[in-house]
């Protein structure tokens, strides 16, 4: 491929990017289409594609997407991932284990035994076998031998958990209202993730006064500003479990900054807090490849930080962050 025929390519996968960052589907289906007319012989645009389908809740087609991208590497872990996903999707357990067999088998040959163990556990859990079992075992072994490791502590404790068939103890029920706010138990307190009551949770600025000082900023010509208090108002309405008065104003923040790493971020908190694990993956693959193609070390190192936090077990955010 030729200097100007690779720019090309970066520049149409980066509008793929943006435009799916951006929430504009048919515009990124356009984007990677071109991609993957410029560099036929390769996976990524066809993985980009079977992502934006799954957004769109279109697993047949997100399937085909990501076979097309296994047909150019068939161990592409990035694309079996995928694979999966739609497969679990279409309700073909079986079929998205085998996928996630290649994965594990893939990260075993690279010394990945943590991230191994993990995928090998998914798909026991998945879709049970005598030699799906074994592999686990043989793995949790290897875990044990290889001393003290957080990834491989912690990788060795979930496996643990699904070999030995240990109860999960059901969380208790709430009365809270389906999009986090509201209705709990205490009219002013809120849900711990054990099910707790918290103490009623105080605040020293209202965010509806951050937002509207950030429309003041705006107006005034200061969208920095501005910038810097619509994510104030957001974290406070975090901290007051108000997530669709949060999403409301991360839609704002996103409109005024449509590329801030930072805004972004904060997005992908509120997609975790009303348990959307499968958007906040997305996007941080997304902002994972965006920041590759332009180079951006300070917002790769940034997003790097933020997938390990918050996603510290997913497959599919690893091989993005290579």
């Amino acid at each position: 491929m030729t200097e100007a025929l690779y720019e090309r390519y970066k520049d149409a996968l980066r509008r793929g990017h943006i435009a799916a960052l951006r929430g504009r589907h048919a515009a990124a289906l356009a984007a990677y289409a071109d991609a993957a007319s410029i560099a036929p012989d390769r996976p990524l645009p066809h993985v980009s594609i079977g992502t934006t389908y799954l957004r769109l809740e279109r697993p047949g087609d997100a399937l085909d997407a990501f076979d097309a991208a296994l047909a150019r590497a068939p161990s592409d872990e990035q694309a079996l991932a995928g694979r999966a996903d739609a497969l679990v999707a279409l309700g073909r357990r079986a079929d998205a284990a085998e996928s996630l067999d290649r994965i594990a088998d893939g990260l075993e040959a690279a010394g990945r035994v943590a991230d191994a163990c993990d995928t090998a556990r998914r798909a026991l859990e998945l879709a049970e076998s005598r030699a799906r079992r074994r592999h686990v075992t043989e793995l949790v072994a290897r875990l044990r031998d290889a001393g003290p490791d957080e990834a491989a502590s912690a990788a060795l404790g979930r496996a643990l958990h699904v070999l030995e068939g240990e109860a999960r103890r059901p969380p208790r029920r709430s009365a809270i209202a389906a999009d986090g706010e509201g209705a709990s138990p205490r009219e002013d307190g809120r849900l711990r993730s054990d099910g707790e009551v918290e103490a009623p949770v105080r605040v020293a600025v209202d965010p509806l006064e951050l937002a509207a000082a950030a429309d003041l900023a705006i107006e005034a010509g200061d969208p920095v500003t501005g910038r810097a208090r619509l994510l104030e108002a957001i974290e406070v309405h975090r901290r007051l479990n108000q997530s669709s008065a949060a999403l409301d104003v991360a839609g704002r923040a996103l409109a005024l900054a449509p590329l801030d790493t930072e805004v972004h971020l904060a997005l992908v908190d509120l997609y975790l807090d009303r348990g959307w694990r499968m958007l906040a993956r997305d996007k941080l693959v997304l902002l994972a490849r965006l920041a590759r193609a332009g180079g951006d070390e300070q917002a790769a190192a940034a997003i790097g930080s933020a997938a390990a936090a918050r996603l510290p077990d997913d497959d599919a955010v690893r091989a993005a962050l290579g």
